[in-house]
């Protein structure tokens, strides 16, 4: 089985270093043998998470689009910036969005439960997002997604890529390389995909 996997960053800004992570995370799921999707959420633009607009005018088509895209994948990457020591706005929104949706033309989706998920984080300081990946981290595992251990996070965003877009470190690259391998093998064993 060759297993299918959604990629993307938590930043929609040109030249965002989230994005650049998840140029190179692409490349090293497609070499470990997935079928890499790669999307941006500024083709999937959501209002903020609200009960009463829910209630008004049920969960916006964007966030049932994104549950079923989790649901028809194997696995999902999430490559997340860090914005004054959290998670960014868009990160929890897309989120809280795609866990409202329970179903689609009747037919039920659980883009979450058992949905097997990797974390990537990066920012322009020395701490490289890791409080961001924490904080993402916690909330997949809340709404029961499976989260593999391994995790890269990249400091120092601005100088960390090499002109090809390539990780400058060889550290990590060969972290790279193993959250990539582990992603495509879990993956392999605990698919909850809905084609």
């Amino acid at each position: 089985m060759i297993p299918r996997i959604l990629v993307f960053a938590g930043s929609v800004r040109t030249g965002a270093y989230s994005g650049r992570t998840a140029d190179v995370a692409q490349k090293e799921l497609a070499l470990a043998g997935a079928e890499v999707t790669r999307i941006s959420l500024g083709d999937y633009t959501l209002p903020i998470m609200d009960e009463d607009l829910e209630r008004e005018k049920g969960v916006p088509g964007n966030a049932v689009k994104l549950a079923k895209l989790f649901s028809e994948h194997d696995a999902v990457l999430i490559c997340t910036p860090e914005y004054n020591g959290g998670m960014p706005p868009l990160v929890k929104n897309t989120i809280d969005w795609i866990s409202r949706v329970k179903s689609d033309a009747g037919k039920p989706l659980r883009p979450f439960p058992g949905k097997v998920m990797a974390i990537c984080s990066s920012s322009d300081g020395h701490f490289a997002g890791i409080r961001s990946a924490a904080q993402l981290r916690a909330v997949l595992a809340h709404i029961q997604a499976e989260v593999i251990a391994p995790q890269v996070s990249v400091p120092n965003g601005a100088s960390a890529f090499d002109d090809a877009g390539n990780f400058r470190e060889e550290r990590l690259t060969k972290g790279m390389q193993r959250l990539a391998r582990t992603l495509v093998e879990r993956a392999r064993l605990l698919s909850t995909r809905i084609d």
